[in-house]
């Protein structure tokens, strides 16, 4: 009898977990017509982060008496046929520089070990008056201050595809979470590509609305001229529903902008045959990978029978802007009274920051304003612009904490999403192919200011055409995780 309760059980387990393999889209259809519940959805993330944590390390903190609590309330009202949207009873979690109530909010620094915030970020606030729940927060470059999530107190995200290689950063827990399937979606931040890298990196979808569309209140700032946050998720419908929630107004955020309340999941249905595409190929297209540019050159084919057209363009540069003052800022106090508590790279890019001239910042400020006055003009004859969102793959973690660690100068001219956090625009990661050894190569689809319907469109047409979402992480219960050669005793 035991072991007929044994098997039963592994069988509802087993069935439970299927569960967190639905899309946000096909989960929320789901609660709607009461095939599953809140609770459900919930332990089904729940036993997958039991199983896949430890080899992901993506969680800092799991909130499962919180998540738990949230889903009995959520089916109540579920029960008494009162939804409060689409993400009612959605489990998703949020990156570790974003403020929760009541629980730990770290930015994976030992700065923050202990900090407990005594009230939500505002797309803390959103999302739970919208019905989600917030499963548990995710581990991130410390303070979100480089491309790998490799540099963290809590120690280096693993990709969900090789476990060997970062997820790239800062929201690489975000991006692992949402790849291996421990939630339905997650919010990352991103300043100069810190939810397209991951989302590239971990075969997602990420995007980063226009500055000031979505609230940065309560969220542990890097350089907040250039702050934004937004969805990682596994297909471009989810990422329009979670937007819905995120955006709007606040007039206690001083990056806020007002902007008229807008459907991005109606917006995401326009037709793009009269779409006209433009290419950046100078400078984002040099030095890539080999398999890298053969995904990409296949992407920009399947786009050209999609849309009306395509041609060459060039974006304004970046290059003399320099907001360093600003990261120093926030970090001065702490900086000078615990500058041990810091990892070794965050330390000495925050060295580098506090010697930051206050009229170079003034200056840079005045050119970033004006860059966004304008850059709408570059889209006179386009409607969007496509390149690679990655010019090369994943390092391992091992060459990511070496590099970080040493003094070798980076060469950000290498980048291709630190530019449109400059500019302001919304931009979006899709997955566009994998290379040879299996890691896979995302697209950033960008368009000018509030297009984010347009862009959304494109990006789900892509996904549509392809299917690169319904590909899956090797990874499973009996993968074994390669050690690193680099330790925190190294």
């Amino acid at each position: 009898m035991a072991g007929a309760c044994a098997a039963a059980y592994s069988q509802n387990s087993a069935a439970d977990q299927a569960f967190a393999t639905l899309s946000l889209a096909e989960a929320s259809s789901r609660i709607r017509s009461r095939q599953v519940s809140p609770t459900q959805l919930v332990n089904a993330c729940l036993e997958r982060i039991t199983t896949y944590n430890p080899k992901l390390n993506a969680f800092i903190t799991i909130m499962k008496e919180q998540a738990l609590a949230q889903a009995r309330e959520l089916e109540q009202e579920q029960r008494a046929g009162k939804f409060r949207g689409p993400l009612h009873g959605i489990p998703i979690a949020l990156k570790d520089n974003i403020d929760t109530a009541g629980t730990r909010t770290t930015a994976a620094s030992a700065v923050f070990e202990d900090r407990v915030p005594s009230e939500d970020a505002e797309v803390t606030r959103r999302l739970k008056n919208a019905g989600a729940i917030i499963i548990g927060k995710v581990n991130l470059h410390e303070f979100a201050m480089g491309g790998t999530s490799a540099t963290s107190y809590f120690g280096p995200v693993r990709n969900p595809w090789a476990l060997e290689r970062n997820t790239g950063g800062s929201s690489g827990g975000s991006a692992a979470a949402v790849s291996a399937e421990l939630c339905f979606g997650a919010l990352g931040t991103d300043t100069g590509g810190s939810i397209r890298t991951p989302s590239s990196f971990c075969s997602v979808v990420g995007l980063k609305p226009t500055y000031g569309l979505v609230s940065i209140r309560g969220i542990i700032p890097l350089t907040y001229s250039l702050d934004h946050c937004g969805p990682i998720t596994r297909t471009v419908e989810d990422a329009a529903m979670i937007l819905n929630v995120l955006a709007g107004y606040d007039r206690l955020d001083i990056a806020s902008v007002e902007h008229p309340a807008e459907d991005y999941v109606s917006g995401m249905r326009q037709p793009v045959n009269g779409l006209r595409i433009g290419i950046p190929r100078a400078p984002f297209f040099d030095l890539l990978d080999a398999d890298v540019a053969k995904a990409v050159e296949e992407a920009l084919s399947v786009l050209g029978k999609l849309t009306k057209s395509s041609r060459e363009v060039m974006l304004p540069s970046t290059r003399d802007i320099g907001l360093n003052g600003e990261v120093y800022a926030y970090h001065e106090e702490h900086y000078a009274h615990g500058a041990g508590r810091y990892q070794i790279p965050t330390r000495r890019s925050l060295a580098n920051a506090g010697n930051a001239k206050a009229a170079d910042y003034v200056r840079s400020k005045w050119k970033l304003d004006l860059l966004r006055r304008t850059i709408d003009d570059s889209f006179k004859d386009v409607d969007v612009v496509v390149l690679p969102t990655r010019r090369r793959t994943p390092r391992t973690i091992d060459a990511a904490i070496k590099r970080e660690e040493s003094d070798k100068p980076r060469n950000p001219e290498l980048e291709n999403t630190g530019q449109f956090n400059m500019f302001g625009i919304p931009a979006i990661s899709v997955p566009c192919g994998f290379t040879a050894k299996g890691l896979p190569v995302g697209l950033m689809i960008a368009g000018p200011r509030f297009s984010e319907s347009r862009v959304l469109a494109v990006a789900a047409a892509f996904e549509k055409a392809t299917e690169w979402d319904k590909q899956k992480p090797p990874i499973t219960p009996s993968t074994v995780v390669p050690a690193l050669a680099v330790t925190d005793e190294d």
